[in-house]
Formats: C-alpha cells, sequence, structure tokens
C-alpha cells in the first residue's frame, strides 16, 4: 500500500474518516440557477442587490443538516464562509456585506458550527479568494464584469493591497472565533494572464497565518503553492489510481456532487443514482482517497428533497459497510473483475460492483486469506485455493439486496 509524503498539517484524522460533506450557500441559492450565476450572466452589483435584500431562510435548522451527515456516515463538513459573490456567512467586522444585515439579522456560521461539532462532526471552512463584490478587487478574466464597456474605469482606484489585508482580517476572524477548525479550504488560484495567483493573494502569507491560529489546521492545494500543500483536490473527477503529484502519492481529498452544481439549482436534472452515488464513495477510497459530497441547501435554508434522498443512499449503505470505508485504503492487491479493493491491515474488502454467477476469483492471495463473511450479515463465505494460489469465493446465486455487496476477508499476517 502506498504512503502519501509528510504534511505540515494533521492528515491522519482525515484520511482515517475518508468522508465529508461539503456545503455551498449564499444569496445565488434565491436565483437557483448555479452558484456561478452572477458571473455566468454578467449581472452588475445592482441587479444582484436583491437577493442580498430578500435572503431570509427562515426554515433554517443546521441541526437537521448534521442530522442528515452524520447519519449518511460523514465525518467532518467543509461550508462556504465566503463564496465567488463576496457574501460572507458570519458577522465579519471587514464588511456590510454579511448574514447580520439581511432580514436574517444572524450569524449563520455559528450556527452550523455549532450544529455540526455537537454530533461529532470536525469543522472547516471553504473562504474564496475570489471576490466580485468587494471595491479593491481588480477586473479580471473571470470576474462578473469582464466584460464591462468601460473595464478600465472600473479598475481605476482598485487596490489589491487592500483586497489582501481584507482578507486577511476575515481569516483571522475565521480562525479565532469558532473554535478548532480543522479544514481551510481556499478556493482558487488562475495565475497567467488577467488571472490571479500567489502574489496577487499572499498565498505564503495567508498560510502562515492559518497554521500560526491553528497550528493542526489543514490547507487544500489553490493558493497556487506547490510546496506547502497538505491535500490535493481533483474537483467533479474520479481518479483511476493513487493521486501523484511529481511522481509521489500524496494526500487527496475528491469534491463531488449530487447533480451538476454545487449552489442550489431548481431546474438541474442530472441528479446521480444510488449506485453512482455508492461507487464514487467505493473508487475514492479504493484508490487512496476521500469524498466531500455537496449539498446546497435553499433559499429557504432547507436541503432539497433529492439531496435528502441522496444522503439516506449513504445512511442505509453505511449503516451496513461503514467499516470497508472509515480507516481504509487503497489495496496492493489487485481486484476481481468488476470490483473495488480497500484494505484496513489484514482486513480486505471486496466491493462488487457487478454480481456475478456463484464463483468471484481473487488473484495473488495465496495463503493469506484466513477466513471469508459478507460485511452485511455477517454470514460466512466459503472459498477454495487454487495450485496457483489464486482464491475461488463460492456466493450464494442471489446476491445481498444492497447497492454494492461487500465480501470481508480476514488474512493471515
Amino acid at each position: 500500500m502506498h504512503q502519501p509524503k509528510p504534511t505540515k498539517g494533521n492528515t491522519k484524522w482525515f484520511t482515517r474518516d475518508r468522508f465529508g460533506m461539503f456545503i455551498h450557500w449564499g444569496l445565488y441559492a434565491l436565483p437557483a440557477r448555479h452558484e456561478w450565476v452572477k458571473q455566468r450572466e454578467e449581472i452588475p452589483d445592482e441587479q444582484y442587490a436583491p437577493y442580498f435584500k430578500y435572503f431570509n431562510p427562515v426554515r433554517f435548522d443546521p441541526g437537521k443538516w448534521a442530522d442528515l451527515a452524520r447519519d449518511a456516515g460523514m465525518k467532518y463538513m467543509v461550508i462556504t464562509s465566503k463564496h465567488h459573490e463576496g457574501f460572507c456567512l458570519w458577522d465579519s467586522q471587514q464588511t456590510d456585506y454579511k448574514a447580520t444585515n439581511t432580514p436574517w439579522e444572524k450569524d449563520l456560521l455559528a450556527e452550523v458550527v455549532e450544529a455540526f461539532r455537537s454530533r461529532g462532526l470536525k469543522v472547516g471552512f471553504y473562504y474564496s479568494l475570489i471576490d466580485w463584490h468587494h471595491p479593491d478587487f481588480t477586473v479580471d478574466r473571470i470576474h462578473s464584469q469582464r466584460n464591462h464597456p468601460d473595464r478600465d474605469s472600473l479598475n481605476r482606484g482598485r487596490d489589491m493591497s487592500k483586497y489582501r489585508d481584507y482578507m486577511k482580517n476575515q481569516v483571522r476572524e475565521l480562525l479565532s472565533n469558532y473554535g478548532k477548525i480543522d479544514v481551510i479550504w481556499y478556493d482558487f488560484s488562475y495565475p497567467g494572464e488577467d488571472g490571479k495567483g500567489r502574489d496577487d493573494w499572499d498565498s505564503e502569507g495567508l498560510e502562515a497565518l492559518s497554521r500560526s491560529l491553528q497550528p493542526e489546521i489543514i490547507i487544500n492545494n489553490r493558493l497556487d503553492l506547490p510546496s506547502s500543500v497538505d491535500f490535493h483536490t481533483p474537483e467533479q473527477f474520479q481518479p483511476r489510481e493513487w493521486l501523484r503529484v511529481d511522481g509521489e502519492p500524496v494526500v487527496w481529498e475528491t469534491c463531488q456532487t449530487f447533480s451538476g452544481s454545487w449552489g442550489y439549482h431548481r431546474d438541474e436534472a442530472t441528479w446521480k443514482s444510488p449506485g453512482q452515488l455508492i461507487r464514487m464513495l467505493v473508487n475514492t477510497v479504493a484508490t487512496g482517497g476521500n469524498l466531500l459530497m455537496n449539498v446546497g441547501p435553499t433559499a429557504s435554508g432547507e436541503l432539497d428533497y433529492r439531496a435528502v434522498e441522496a444522503l439516506r443512499v449513504y445512511r442505509d449503505w453505511m449503516a451496513q459497510h461503514s467499516e470497508a470505508i472509515y480507516g481504509c485504503t487503497a489495496s496492493a492487491f489487485t481486484a476481481p473483475q468488476d470490483c473495488r479493493l480497500t484494505q484496513n491491515g489484514d482486513l480486505l474488502y471486496v466491493h462488487v460492483f457487478a454480481y456475478p454467477f456463484r464463483h468471484l476469483y481473487l488473484d495473488e492471495i495465496g495463503d493469506r486469506l484466513a477466513y471469508a463473511e459478507f460485511l452485511h450479515d455477517g454470514s460466512e463465505v466459503a472459498f477454495s485455493i487454487g495450485e496457483d494460489k489464486s482464491a475461488q469465493l463460492q456466493l450464494p446465486v442471489v446476491g445481498p439486496k444492497t447497492e454494492v455487496p461487500v465480501i470481508k476477508l480476514y488474512l493471515k499476517s
């Protein structure tokens, strides 16, 4: 099994827990047509203003979110404290563009943190380096006003050094006022012509500030600082093998959505099937990574019924199979056809993606196999070892009633 290179932050819990909830929530829940709606439709501030004026999530109950996450088997959460639109979920002293100045009037972040932490989940903050609302953030190639006919005049007087100070002051608030924060998820850098990278953000300063305030915190790879990364973040992508950087295996987490949008998108219809959801989690752990699965709460503060149904898919499967996820990683053994393997020491888990007729074959396992059982009910799975040291598992004709059956193999040390 691979050993990823050491990290500055404490990733021990991260690679054990494997499964978290991403929460994308902001003013974009009101237009309900993608979290980049301001940028995609090039909406100016005055046209976007009604979403701030009418933001009032009257059915906001973060305890329900936390219950759904915990029941789904998620062990940590990451929430958008501020997304690219610039709206802040907390009572930041650096801006008026915040939840406490909406009709709701309360610090949303504080309530979410308390709800998830009280249920035993670790807490992470997403923080957008990008800000299409801030008056000192210069208009660039991905700004919502990038095609403004008088873009030069928009940029006149804007000062990125003031914006850098603004970011640091906000990060100081986030990492000082909400107890122990386990993850800070910066998003994102786009260096090059008419873009922004490490010098624009003072990424080294942000990293130093983050680690000084929360010494055990882990930081993702989107600050444009290749040498200071705790974990890498392939997005909407399912790696086929352990993620490597410069040929070396690294700690990684893929972030994924239930449908095709991060923020609440009322009319988006590419919701993943139950089988896809479970296979995505298994695939991720079987290649050494974590899965951060996203929900986008509605403008009223609830989780969409389709997101609730998806979380219950994980709940039902994880209730019987979580030990094949927690503490597990990629295996050095070769998976049987149409299967994936996860491993935790001398315990090997065979996740059966396509249930075969009567027999399942494992090569290379040799004399190490001591016992086999179905994970969902603990019933024995008989096996024999061939002369070529392969194992032949003898399966019932009718498989278990679950999206992905798992066979637990006990190996001799």
